[in-house]
């Protein structure tokens, strides 16, 4: 008697790793169960607003999936957009006030975030400290760096075109938005088409075969960082520019979890070796949506911090239970 072949259908779906697509299939209940819920969440402003929201801490969780990835984490990033948002005021008020003070200000913006990664990536890997505690510490630096060059008062920018950078706007939609996809569309060739996208998972995975495979794992790990620095200066810029000012003391509060959230929602694993660029993209506007919907629905902001570490907590399961 012949032996019955299973369906190719049948045997796609058993191949089928349904914790690949969870981000993708949360993101599409969630946009269903929120404009159901709220008439006004389908609206054009509103939609565009949550995107504007999501797209500063968007670009940061960019470049923290390197880090995680790597097997890395980067508490600092908060902080870091304070002491960075500072100082580019600083040099933009000295520069003048013409378009290339603007473009000054940018520059040197995500050069000092690349500097801030750096300087982390060095203590790490030259001084053989654990991300964790390495960048414990200068979250803390960074912040009373910045409290204390700006002598803890509020930085405005005298310039006349540096708001037009944050506050413009392209075919109807803002330009850190146009940033943050451009940068996930670099990231994502970076991570998934080049040899150092390889490396960085491969030492994420298992950073002693990496070595044995000619991998130089200090100087990879230690790009991460500067990665995660020059992606915390363009956001930096970009949401000092909004509002034409930083405040030391707020700027960049929390920022670290909700990238850190963000890139664990979009399936990184936090043990290292995996992730997707787009993952973390999904993962951004995931928060963003359920931030959103808990304003229009009127839920207390106490019980927002919950909600998301509910969210945390079920993407760090799912991802766990796929990988077993």
């Amino acid at each position: 008697m012949a032996k019955l072949e299973p369906a190719p259908m049948m045997t796609r779906l058993k191949r089928l790793n349904i914790a690949a697509y969870a981000p993708l299939i949360a993101l599409l209940l969630l946009i269903l169960f929120s404009s159901i819920a709220s008439e006004s969440f389908l609206m054009p402003r509103n939609i565009t607003n949550v995107l504007r929201q999501v797209s500063y801490t968007g670009i940061i969780a960019l470049g923290m999936t390197f880090v995680i990835i790597a097997g890395g984490i980067d508490l600092s990033v908060g902080s870091m957009v304070a002491v960075v948002g500072v100082l580019t005021i600083m040099i933009i008020n000295g520069a003048g006030d013409g378009w290339w003070a603007v473009a000054m200000a940018i520059s040197s913006a995500i050069a000092l975030g690349g500097v801030f990664g750096a300087l982390n990536g060095l203590v790490i890997t030259r001084g053989k400290v654990a991300s964790f505690i390495a960048t414990l510490a200068t979250m803390s630096i960074f912040r009373s760096m910045a409290l204390y060059i700006s002598d803890a008062g509020e930085m405005v920018s005298t310039n006349a075109h540096f708001s037009d950078i944050g506050g413009g706007y392209l075919w109807g939609t803002p330009y850190p938005v146009w940033v943050f996809l451009l940068l996930a569309i670099i990231y994502h060739i970076l991570l998934k088409h080049s040899a150092f996208g390889r490396h960085v998972c491969a030492v994420g995975s298992n950073a002693k075969v990496a070595s044995y495979s000619a991998i130089k794992v200090r100087w990879v790990y230690f790009m991460t960082f500067v990665i995660a620095g020059a992606s915390v200066g363009i956001s930096a810029v970009l949401l000092a520019s909004r509002l034409n000012s930083i405040s030391p003391s707020d700027a960049g509060i929390f920022y670290e979890l909700d990238a850190i959230a963000a890139v664990v929602i979009g399936g990184t694993a936090l043990s290292g070796g995996k992730g997707t660029i787009w993952g973390t993209v999904i993962g951004v506007i995931i928060l963003g949506i359920i931030n959103n919907m808990l304003n229009l629905m009127g839920i207390s902001p106490y019980l927002q911090g919950m909600v998301k570490g509910l969210v945390i907590l079920i993407a760090v399961l799912v991802q766990f239970k796929g990988d077993r």
